[in-house]
């Protein structure tokens, strides 16, 4: 999702463009049913375009929701059902999950939609670009995994499932594409082992290789950092070498800035909700994609067999990020009810502020500035951002290179790689978080921030099945000498108190 990238490109910005790199190569475009050319154009390729009006309640589609009410990373809706079969039939279907999380989207369904619009080859290398290690590793919160599954192939085996949860590194990831809304178009992303294609769902096809060139940064040759960060660090140097093309997304600013707000202290699944009910109530509707959802055998005798995915109508409607004029409508009471929380006064507040000093334009204005801590200090000037919201608004959104943001992760890798004494730190004091940046910062000389990044990816779990088994063990017993050194130090503390009283 996040995102609408400026058409001014990063390599100016950053003055990256003296670099040695891969020569740019005019983008090929391919059949979207693969070989033998251009797909017959579908009847139904007339677009519903709505103008929705922001209100200042939000209707929750029918369909999944989870516990807190809030939809998926985009409106659920559950066209007209298909013939069920009679309540005590043996054959019976029913959801594994009454949740967003049974919902699968298919490339076999999204292959029907717009098939006039041919996957393009954005020609860009592996060690260019991998969006496995790019798109749904923390920078944007928008994007959809898309599974590959054919009519022939439907069943997913526990074990499978669960897999489809721990793994997305490449070489060892399941998932191949994306889906998601960037500016006015939704776009699908397909990772390949040479190279990275894109197909147009919806919205114009013209300026679009532009687009992505500047949204992925493409102008900004990753090998030569890649090289030099390895120089400079050998374990960082070892990871490089099986988690290529990590780049640094460039997003829209003002949708970067509202999408971290909601992100503080908060887990991936809920922010995509959140930004999904966000989307919905104040953005304009595109597009519905085809969903599918999770059943098991309901049998008589109690016997249940692997879930599959059952063609049932259900669909997700996709919205675009909403203007800040837009969000003009928004008050603290409606986006609590949606389920932002304690965060819709940030928001509200965040976006008086902003139009105050001269609405997106100010945030724009911050991509010419050259010092990473000065707009780091801008930007904590709303309400609701710290200095990691801000450093993360400032890197992937604002061209600040430089920019660390200092998360558990990071803080991790500063203590155990960098500096063993900052362990010994009580709390995260301004400038104990500025110390963490200079320590990368100070390593790293070019592009600090997108070093950083790629260790960043190294630390998820759903990397672990590609790193060197050494780092992996080291990642675990450094975790698990921190959990014994915080027993010890809560019982110490329960020590004290009991000889006080």
């Amino acid at each position: 999702t996040s995102t609408s990238a400026s058409a001014s490109s990063t390599c100016g910005n950053n003055g990256v463009s003296t670099m040695i790199g891969t020569p740019r190569r005019k983008a090929t475009r391919l059949s979207s049913k693969g070989k033998g050319g251009v797909a017959k154009q579908s009847p139904s390729k007339a677009k519903r375009q709505v103008k929705k009006t922001p209100s200042p309640k939000r209707k929750i589609k029918t369909g999944s929701t989870n516990a807190r009410g809030a939809t998926s990373s985009s409106s659920i809706k559950k066209n007209s059902p298909s013939k069920r079969s009679p309540r005590n039939s043996p054959t019976r279907k029913k959801a594994v999950k009454n949740d967003i999380n049974s919902l699968r989207i298919c490339s076999a369904d999204l292959a029907n939609i717009a098939p006039e619009n041919m996957w393009v080859d954005m020609n860009v290398p592996p060690e260019e670009l991998r969006p496995s290690a790019t798109l749904t590793t923390g920078q944007s919160f928008s994007w959809l995994v898309v599974e590959d599954d054919d009519d022939n192939e439907t069943k997913v085996g526990i074990a499978e499932e669960e897999e489809h949860k721990t793994f997305s590194a490449w070489g060892v990831h399941d998932a191949k594409e994306w889906v998601g809304p960037l500016g006015n178009r939704v776009i699908s992303i397909r990772e390949t082992p040479n190279t990275t294609l894109y197909r147009v769902l919806h919205g114009p096809t013209d300026g679009v290789d532009e687009y992505l060139r500047d949204y992925f940064q493409l102008d900004t040759p990753l090998g030569p950092l890649y090289e030099q960060w390895s120089e400079r660090d050998g374990r960082l140097g070892r990871i490089a070498s099986v988690i290529p093309g990590v780049r640094i997304l460039r997003q829209d600013p003002t949708e970067c800035l509202f999408s971290f707000i909601c992100s503080s202290n908060n887990n991936v699944p809920r922010i995509t909700k959140m930004l999904a009910a966000f989307r919905e109530t104040y953005g304009e509707f595109m597009m519905e994609l085809p969903c599918r959802s999770a059943v098991e055998d309901d049998l008589k005798n109690g016997d249940s067999a692997e879930p599959s995915l059952c063609h049932d109508n259900t669909s997700r409607e996709i919205y675009s990020f909403p203007t800040l004029e837009a969000l003009r409508a928004a008050t603290d009471a409606s986006l609590r009810e949606m389920g932002l929380g304690y965060r819709a006064s940030y928001i509200v507040a965040t976006r008086d502020h902003l139009l105050e000093l001269g609405g997106e334009e100010h945030l724009h204005s911050l991509r010419d500035v050259k010092d990473a801590n000065a707009v780091q200090e801008k930007l904590i000037e709303f309400k609701g951002v710290g200095r990691k919201v801000a450093d993360c608004v400032a890197l992937f959104s604002l061209d600040q290179i430089e920019a660390i943001p200092v998360d558990t992760h990071v803080w991790h890798i500063a203590c155990r790689e960098y500096d063993p004494s900052l362990g010994e730190v009580k709390s995260l004091t301004p400038t104990v978080y500025k110390r963490v940046g200079e320590l990368f910062r100070s390593r790293f000389p070019s592009h600090a921030g997108w070093a950083h990044s790629l260790l960043f990816v190294a630390e998820l779990p759903s990397f672990r099945g590609v790193l060197p088994t050494d780092i992996v063990s080291q990642m675990d017993e450094w975790r698990e000498q921190e959990r014994a050194k915080k027993v010890a130090e809560k019982e110490a503390k329960a020590a004290r108190s009991s000889t006080n009283d």
